[in-house]
């Protein structure tokens, strides 16, 4: 396994209840400002085998990403139940409340 995937999935398991970070935070806290997208490959594939809590993860607006409108709501729903509120009828949060420094 890469530096940067190893790094990626301790950070991502070292999110709290309750809070969140993006993908650019995680890929920049990793080593590689740029990968973001590469974070997003890494939930995608290895949330599973490493339970990863991959619903603390969002984009850089605050938002849900999920383009699945069923998972979207599995990832709100996960968020919520750990004290997470979302704005209005939204997939978007405050990130200056919520966000994992």
């Amino acid at each position: 396994m890469e530096k940067f995937t190893a790094d990626v999935i301790k950070i991502i398991k070292g999110i709290p209840s309750g809070k969140v970070m993006t993908y650019g935070q995680i890929a920049n806290r990793a080593g590689s400002p740029r990968g973001a997208r590469q974070v997003s490959r890494i939930l995608h594939s290895m949330s599973r085998k490493y339970k990863l809590p991959w619903h603390r993860v969002i984009n850089a607006q605050g938002e849900i990403s999920i383009r699945d409108e069923e998972m979207a709501q599995v990832q709100r729903l996960s968020l919520e139940s750990e004290g997470v509120e979302f704005l209005d009828n939204t997939y978007k949060i405050d990130l200056d409340e919520y966000l994992h420094h």
